[in-house]
């Protein structure tokens, strides 16, 4: 298949980008904003377009004669607190996207979305349904993916978390108590890659994760467990809490912020399980945090130390 694919230098658009041509299929792949360094980890192979995504015209000049666009855009956090940012990368570009696929003469369409989309008070949750609306209502042969966190090499979660654990004796945490089922990001990218020409998958929502549920807490314990820590985990009572996102709303590169803590106010838990409908068995977080974190007391992940080597 000739495929478009936006979002494809985030931490499930490498992966997926690199199955993709792995399979066979000829991969495009559109970035407002390709450095150098991010160009390194695209495999051989791919096309490699920059442009203004926001552009109709650039969505449907670089849409026209595929088969298929995979739309993975997305941010967890947002300049403000307004929701503003969410409802352009989210809402707007995927109206963008739906109305450049159809001008295009593109019927299939993979959409990233999140597990409880459209559900609780954060704008990022609302955005996601909001998005998710646009799709199912384009007429085009879609199906949308509704992941837990996910966790993988470098991803945004335990990898953040142990950085924050480094610093200091305390973790002050807030919303300790919230579930989640993380859903490994290999298994994620196979979910999307099997259901891209799977017409069963069609008009289909599917909701991605794992098989274990842990509370914040239990995970981010788990985690200096895994760096050989000994950490004390504080909960924050919700005005401390929602305090503490409101203060991180000032820090740049927003480790925590308001939204976040309006989205953990929702466990993220599912209730179908869409790796199970497509035949997948899911990894496990303990099967691959060592290879993520590395053992007890090491600098550097083994993955990082592979990697490096290769190079």
């Amino acid at each position: 298949m000739n495929i478009t694919v936006l979002g494809g230098t985030g931490f499930v658009g490498q992966r997926l980008v690199a199955h993709l041509v792995q399979a066979g299929h000829q991969v495009t792949l559109l970035s407002r904003n390709m450095n150098a360094h991010l160009v390194r980890l695209i495999p051989p192979g791919v096309h490699i377009v920059t442009g203004d995504v926001y552009d109709p015209s650039f969505l449907q000049k670089h849409f026209a004669g595929r088969d298929a666009v995979i739309n993975l855009v997305g941010i967890l956090n947002e300049s403000g607190d307004n929701g503003r940012g969410f409802q352009r990368a989210h809402v707007a570009l995927t109206k963008l996207v739906i109305a450049s696929a159809q001008l295009a003469g593109v019927r299939r369409l993979l959409q990233m979305s999140s597990l409880n989309a459209g559900r609780g008070e954060s704008f990022y949750l609302k955005s996601r349904g909001d998005a998710e609306s646009a799709v199912k209502a384009s007429g085009l042969e879609w199906t949308i993916f509704q992941p837990s966190v996910i966790f993988g090499p470098r991803d945004g979660f335990f990898c953040r978390f142990a950085e924050l654990l480094k610093l200091a004796p305390i973790m002050p945490l807030a919303k300790a108590n919230t579930k989640f089922a993380p859903v490994f990001v290999g298994d994620v990218v196979q979910a999307m890659v099997q259901a891209l020409s799977n017409r069963r998958t069609f008009g289909q929502v599917y909701e991605l994760y794992g098989s274990d549920v842990f509370t914040l807490a239990e995970l981010v314990r788990m985690t200096a467990r895994q760096l050989g820590l000994k950490r004390w985990i504080l909960p924050l009572p919700d005005a401390l809490g929602r305090l503490q996102g409101f203060a991180f709303d000032f820090i740049p590169g927003k480790p925590f912020s308001s939204d976040n803590y309006r989205s953990l106010k929702t466990d993220s838990v599912g209730a179908i399980d869409g790796l199970h409908q497509l035949g997948i068995t899911p990894n496990r977080i303990g099967e691959q945090l060592a290879q993520i974190l590395g053992a007890p007391g090491e600098k550097q992940p083994r993955y990082d130390r592979y990697r490096k080597s290769a190079r």
